[in-house]
C-alpha cells in the first residue's frame, strides 16, 4: 500500500532580476523598468519615435551612453531628449523628474554669483577708504 505525503514546497527565493532590467534608482531609470524595457529597447524606441517625427537625435551606441548618463544622474537631457521620453514612456516630465531644478545650472549660477562678488570686492579694495588689513 502506498500513501502520499502532502509536502508543500518550501518557498523559493525570491528571484534576482535580470542584469539587463536593473537601472540606476532614478525616477528616468524607473520608469524605463516599469515597462519591461533594456536600455537597447529604450534606445530603439526613441530611435523610431524621433524617425517618426522627423526629429534628428543621436545614434543608436551614443544614444545608448547618453541614456545610462542620464539615468545615473550625471547629465540631464535637452528638451528634444525629454519631450521623446515622455512621450516615449507615456509619462509626465514631472514623473521622470525633469520639473526639478537642474543641479548643475545651479552649481554654475552659484559660481557666476561668487565670481562677481569677489570682482566687486576686489574692485572695492582698490577704491579710496578701504585697505587691505594684514595679520
Amino acid at each position: 500500500m502506498t500513501t502520499t505525503l502532502d509536502i508543500a514546497p518550501a518557498p523559493a527565493a525570491r528571484p534576482e532580476q535580470p542584469y539587463h532590467l536593473r537601472s540606476a534608482n532614478t525616477l528616468l531609470g524607473q520608469a524605463r523598468v516599469a515597462r519591461g524595457w533594456s536600455q537597447d529597447k529604450a534606445v530603439r524606441a526613441l530611435s523610431l519615435l524621433a524617425r517618426s517625427w522627423g526629429w534628428q537625435i543621436a545614434a543608436e551606441p551614443s544614444l545608448k551612453v547618453q541614456l545610462s548618463r542620464w539615468e545615473h544622474g550625471r547629465t540631464r537631457p535637452n528638451e528634444t531628449y525629454r519631450a521623446l521620453l515622455c512621450a516615449a514612456y507615456q509619462v509626465t516630465p514631472g514623473e521622470l523628474g525633469f520639473d526639478r531644478a537642474d543641479r548643475s545650472a545651479t552649481v554654475k549660477s552659484l559660481r557666476e554669483r561668487i565670481n562677481d562678488l569677489e570682482r566687486l570686492v576686489e574692485s572695492l579694495a582698490g577704491t579710496a577708504g578701504v585697505r587691505e588689513v594684514s595679520a
